[in-house]
């Protein structure tokens, strides 16, 4: 995969999954404790179950085609290049052998159509996998499928031949030979390393004239596929046309396709309503506005011919109607004529939408959750966010049920918020991991800003020559040269988390002084500090609730970065600011304890041990707050040791802390914009400033996310069986390229920790498969602890199907089984051979 262009980092990735960032595409995955709860790995719910109309064969009628949405016609059709999109997956699970695929609980199942079994039949000296093949499996043009074409995707992927211009090796480089069993239908693949995810190689499995020769990857199955082996194969890609025809494959030897044939068509997402009212679609995933917008339509039917009260007429009033009436009839010509074809225009868009609302009402939506999950992802390569207290407390000021219920509870879809970034509940590895980083907690939150330094005297440009407070006192105390006042607990940008870890023991020996340090703190510049800070509060709450917070990029015709508007008012709150006290560094020992639970190793301990020490010394450790309801310890004249009302901006050294918030402007992606400014009223409420930038959608990813150019985003991860394999890139700590930047893989936060690879590639290389999932349970506990990503909500899936398609529409985790999906045959009673409501 080539490097991504970026000025703070660079991305490189030997296995890709696939990002959901806007409401298009695919781009999921467990606990802070180590023990698995009974509900670990249970079956999803009924609510959130595939929602396809399954049907059986006997009720369903041979023939017919189908014509299926996706988003972009696919650049090409070898799943293993880099420019690969959902819609080449699409293509290469109808027509290419999968060794195993997805059940409706998002785990690996043996497909029996090319496999009579796959096992681990040695361990020891070296892991081998025996693969038994079904022995009816050819390929379309009657060659048997066989240990050669395991070879040579095996020789294209493992990385060793720069030639082959693949994206994914993954897996592929641990494999030692590969050789013919004891007959052609057998193949022994003999592994260098141990791989607990050898599930997840050869599917799909392309035929060897593929993967053979370079010349033939790189280019021979980009616009065609001549040899497939599934209940379909490829007879026509129309890129004029925008359409890829699948028809049904006569060599198939599995229960034949119910459809002649199944087109595929790329239709962008805010042109699916008018297709599928026009009948030129029959299935299409849509959003949650032109979900809504059926379900209108089917009422409006259902109430007879009412005059409709939405759509592009709805917003137009009577006194609007009449000045329109007018101008269309005044004396200024030019004026009447620009009157006159504005409402023409205007009666038109409303005759057309009122048509494909009639359109509309005979269709139909499935619903599910998707197996993908929406992340706040903040990125902690420099700035604020460098400082993994700052990370914490933004996630523990969020409430992520609320922000769940916000895009899920209006589809009637659960509304539970992922505990895992590795797996989505239903799957076997997912267990709750958010207990590492806590629930949501402004107290906590405050205190973990409190101790980074962000507070709201410290938004205050103080005097030149003015102490800080009790910082500046301490530095006096110490001897120090404090020329600018600044605080001696700021942090290096550059130090990593899991140093700063092991410093915060450090200093609760080292600064015991406690609250008593800042009495002789200059009392006039506090004095101007508090009456500033006061000033800020009485202005933000007389801001009006307005967009003025946002910036849209291109909006005032400059490139570049948002610039900074009035904030949107701070609601009303009770919370303060906690008073100094030992007790306070409990939270980050609490964090070390909870981790340490799932590591078996001793260095954990020993972190959690030094914590603990530096609580029981004379005066605790410096900067830690009590638990609310505590005390405050004797007067003292700073005034960061007694409660202050939050209703500031907080800041550090007379700068605010104002995070740079980037959120896609495109239609389609308003619930992304909703949930992007319901985080900012979240943040806003614990002194936090964001500045939100609206950027084009074709930007968003490339300009942003993989660039860096972000402290706080949105965007999805699908879940995988073999999160191992899947999670690694994207949680891998980033590590300096020869060029100075930044290797980031995947992870697109740039927030990782030595420990967490290790987890990742114990987890990997062990065969016990409980054992391998603990491991995977315990490198999920890290990221939660780490705080680069706060997952959100499992994104909701919406598919319109016309009526009397079967076997389709929101599959969740299940992968289609294509060959099944069809018109179920007239008169033939509903679902399963249940009565038809």
């Amino acid at each position: 995969m080539s490097h991504v262009g970026a000025p703070r980092g660079r991305t490189c990735s030997r296995t890709l999954r696939s990002v959901a960032l806007l409401t298009t595409g695919v781009l999921a995955l467990p606990t802070l404790s180590a023990c698995t709860s009974e509900k670990d790995g249970s079956e999803p719910s009924a609510a959130a179950a595939p929602d396809i109309a399954p049907t059986k064969r006997d009720r369903m009628k041979h023939g017919g085609s189908v014509r299926w949405a996706i988003d972009t016609m696919p650049a090409t059709l070898n799943a293993f290049q880099a420019d690969a999109d959902a819609a080449t997956g699409r293509v290469a699970d109808a027509v290419l052998p999968s060794l195993f695929r997805m059940d409706k609980g998002g785990r690996p199942q043996r497909n029996p159509d090319y496999l009579e079994s796959a096992k681990i039949v040695e361990r020891e000296p070296k892991q081998v996998v025996l693969y038994k093949l079904n022995q009816q499996a050819v390929w379309s043009d009657g060659r048997e499928i066989g240990a050669p074409d395991f070879v040579a995707q095996w020789r294209a992927l493992r990385g060793k031949d720069s030639s082959y211009w693949t994206a994914r090796n993954a897996g592929y480089e641990r494999i030692e030979k590969i050789e013919r069993g004891a007959n052609n239908l057998e193949v022994r693949v003999t592994f260098n390393k141990p791989y607990a995810d050898w599930k997840s190689l050869f599917t799909p499995l392309y035929p060897k004239e593929v993967t053979g020769k370079p010349n033939a990857f790189n280019d021979g199955a980009r616009a065609a596929l001549k040899k497939t082996a599934g209940p379909f194969t490829v007879k026509k890609v129309d890129r004029k046309a925008k359409d890829i025809t699948l028809v049904r494959d006569p060599r198939w030897w599995g229960q034949p396709a119910m459809l002649d044939s199944l087109v595929l068509s790329a239709v962008p997402r805010d042109k699916r309503a008018a297709e599928l009212a026009a009948g030129k679609l029959d299935l299409a995933e849509i959003d949650s506005g032109q979900a809504n917008r059926i379900a209108l339509a089917i009422k409006e039917k259902a109430a007879g011919s009412e005059p409709l009260t939405h759509g592009p007429g709805a917003e137009i009033t009577p006194a609007s109607a009449l000045r329109s009436w007018a101008l269309a009839h005044g004396s200024d010509d030019e004026k009447a004529e620009l009157a006159r074809e504005a409402r023409k225009e205007n009666a038109e868009a409303v005759r057309r939408y009122a048509e494909e609302q009639r359109g509309l009402s005979g269709i139909v939506v499935r619903k599910s959750l998707e197996p993908a999950y929406t992340q706040l992802a903040l990125n902690g390569e420099s700035g604020p966010l460098a400082d993994d207290r700052v990370r914490r407390a933004v996630a523990r000021a969020l409430d992520r049920k609320e922000l769940a219920q916000t895009v899920l509870k209006p589809l009637d879809l659960p509304a539970e918020p992922p505990g895992s970034h590795l797996a989505l509940a239903g799957q076997q590895a997912y267990a709750d991991g958010s207990r590492a980083l806590g629930k949501q907690d402004t107290h906590e939150a405050l205190a973990l800003l409190a101790d980074a330094g962000w507070t709201p005297a410290g938004a205050v440009k103080k005097p030149d020559g003015t102490k800080a407070g009790s910082a500046g006192q301490r530095k006096k105390s110490a001897g120090e040269n404090d020329e600018d006042g600044e605080s001696s607990g700021t942090s290096d940008e550059s130090t990593t988390d899991e140093k700063r870890s092991e410093q915060r023991a450090e200093q609760g020996a080292a600064q015991g002084a406690g609250p008593e340090a800042g009495r002789e703190s200059d009392q006039e510049g506090d004095q101007e500090a508090e009456a500033a800070a006061e000033k800020r509060k009485r202005e933000a709450a007389d801001d009006a609730a307005t967009d003025e917070g946002t910036y849209i990029v291109g909006d005032d015709g400059k490139p570049g970065h948002g610039k900074p508007g009035h904030r949107a008012p701070r609601p009303e709150s009770a919370t303060h600011i906690l008073a100094p006290a030992p007790a306070a560094a409990f939270q980050g020992t609490v964090l070390l304890l909870q981790a340490a639970a799932v590591d078996d190793t001793g260095t954990a301990r020993q972190a959690v041990q030094a914590a603990q020490d530096s609580q029981d010394r004379p005066g605790g450790m410096a900067g830690a707050y009590a638990p609310r309801g505590t005390a405050a310890p004797a007067a003292s004249a700073s005034p960061s040791a007694s409660p202050v009302p939050m209703g500031g901006p907080l800041g550090k050294d007379g700068k605010p802390l104002t995070l740079r918030f980037v959120l896609p402007a495109g239609e389609g992606t308003e619930s992304l914009r909703a949930v992007g400014e319901r985080i900012a009223r979240m943040l806003d409420r614990v002194g936090i400033s964001t500045e939100i930038t609206k950027v084009a959608d074709d930007s968003y990813f490339k300009d942003h996310i993989a660039s860096g150019d972000y402290d706080l985003a949105l965007y999805s991860w699908p879940a995988s069986p073999y999160p191992a394999t899947d999670g690694r890139p994207i949680y891998a700590k980033p590590v300096p390229a020869s060029d100075g930047s930044l290797l980031v893989e995947q992870n697109y936060t740039r927030v990782g920790t030595d420990h967490i690879d290790q987890l990742f590639n114990r987890a990997a290389a062990e065969l016990d498969e409980d054992k391998s999932r603990d491991l995977v349970r315990q490198a999920d506990a890290r990221i939660w602890a780490a705080a680069g990503s706060i997952p959100l909500y499992q994104r909701p899936q919406l598919v319109a199907v016309k009526p009397g398609l079967v076997n389709a529409g929101a599959f969740g985790f299940a992968a289609p089984r294509y060959e099944d999906v069809g018109w179920e045959e007239p008169g033939a009673s509903g679902p399963d051979g249940g009565k038809k409501k």
